[in-house]
Parts: structure tokens; sequence; C-alpha cells
């Protein structure tokens, strides 16, 4: 087999894997014990059943919360909705709170959309690159005339969320292994930041005003802007104050990785 026929057998093979595309079935030999379409679903069920076993580890939580049957409905969906694009198994669950969330099967339940998102978070924060954190001294020695200019670059590992359920507590309690707690919703969205220090990942609400400052960080706005920003939540006399408060808080949690001055 030349080169050529070699790469449509494997892509005629991985159409099989993903969509059920049979053109490759006439290709593959079977046997008096196995027949050609037996041997193919073999391979097609442990694929299946490899992803299945990814997502479980992505989302235990979720896994948890929906049971093993319901689970098991879920992450069939998702692998037929979502093949796998990429070449690490790692990024295969990135969709699953979108696919969560518009699927007319499960979007009734949205506390598994926000618990996907919140797992998926949480790994992407403990995943993400290693950076040192600027410290409270380093902040006290920026001279006062420089802080307008200033940037505050974020920890790689820093994820916003904002979530209607109570899934961090949620996620807690099944982490600890605690008696189960209901899904309860609020009134209205709460903020969450989720980051890495170390080999440990943390998790905290925010004031909205917080929530808003670190979105303006990570679109690279400057302490002045900040403040100009904060303005609709703290009058203009006690807002440059309270930003620096903010930023204290930050610094100490291990939130801020590099300040630019201009």
């Amino acid at each position: 087999m030349n080169t050529d026929g070699l790469r449509d057998l494997q892509q005629e093979f991985q159409s099989y894997l993903l969509h059920h595309d049979e053109h490759v079935v006439q290709r593959i030999k079977g046997s008096l014990r196995v027949d050609n379409r037996t041997r193919l679903g073999i391979y097609a069920d442990a694929y299946r059943l490899r992803l299945l076993e990814a997502l479980r580890v992505d989302f235990p939580a979720l896994h948890t919360l929906a049971g093993d049957t319901d689970f098991e409905r879920i992450g069939r969906a998702y692998i037929e909705a979502y093949p796998s694009e990429h070449f690490s198994i790692r990024y295969f669950g990135r969709q699953m709170s979108a696919f969560l969330a518009s699927d007319a099967r499960f979007c009734n339940t949205p506390v598994f959309a926000e618990m996907a998102a919140f797992e998926w978070a949480l790994g992407l924060s403990f995943d993400a690159a290693d950076s040192a954190c600027v410290t409270v001294d380093e902040v006290g020695a920026i001279p006062g005339e420089a802080w307008s200019d200033m940037q505050l670059r974020l920890h790689p590992s820093v994820q916003r969320l904002d979530l209607r359920w109570n899934v961090p507590g949620l996620w807690k309690a099944i982490q600890e292994e605690q008696p189960p707690q209901q899904p309860v919703a609020a009134e209205h969205p709460q903020a969450w930041v989720i980051w890495r220090h170390g080999l440990q990942s943390y998790f905290r609400s925010a004031t909205v005003d917080e929530s808003w400052a670190l979105d303006a960080l990570g679109e690279g706005q400057c302490f002045a802007m900040l403040c100009a920003g904060l303005c609709e939540w703290i009058d203009e006399e006690h807002v440059a104050a309270h930003a620096a408060q903010l930023i204290r808080r930050w610094v100490t949690d291990g939130l801020i990785a590099q300040i630019d001055l201009a």
C-alpha cells in the first residue's frame, strides 16, 4: 500500500470512529470467529469508553450530581455533538458547559451547565503556566506619580465566572464527601474568582465592583481607567483608596503576576 492509500484508509477509519461512516467496512477483513463489523465495533466502543473516562476525570462533581446513568447519557451525547478535534484528550471537554446549556435534552437542568463551567475553570487554573507573584512590598515601593498609568497583569491561573447556582458549595461538599446538598439558584448571578497558588487551587466569591475590576485588568486597563470604572459603585473621593484596597487583596491572594509602569 502506498502513502496515499494508507492515508485514505486512516481517514476512512477515523471517519468511522467519529461519524459512523461505513466506507471503511468493506476494507476490513473478518474471520470465522469475528466478522469485520464486530472488529470495527470493538474499536469504536473502546474509543467512546476512553472519551467517557476522560469526561469523568474532568467533571467528577458533575458526574456525582447527575448520577451514573444520566452522566453516561450526557457523555455519549456530547461525544456525538463534539467529536474530539485536539491531539490531546485534555481539551476534549472544553465545550461541555455550552453543550449542556443549549442541548434540549439537558438545558432544563441549568445547574449541570454551571457545574461543568466551574470544574472546567478549575482545571484550566490548575494547568496554567507558573508565574511569580508580586509582593505587597513591591507595590509599596511604586512611586505615587507612577500609579495612574501602571498596569497590573493577572496570574495566568486566574479565572472568572458568574454563577447563579450554588455549584461551588455543591462541588466542595462532593469533594469532601459531605452529605449531598440541594442545588439552589440565587436571584442574581454571583461573581467568582478561581486561581492557583503553588499546587493548590483556590476560589472565592467577589463583589460586583471587584469582579468588574478583575475583568478590566484582564483587558489591560491601567489604574486610572480602573478608578474611572469603579466610580459606578464608589464615590470619586474614595475610589482611589478603594482600588488600592482591591489591589492589596489581589496581591495578598497571589492574583497579580506583574506590574508594568509607563
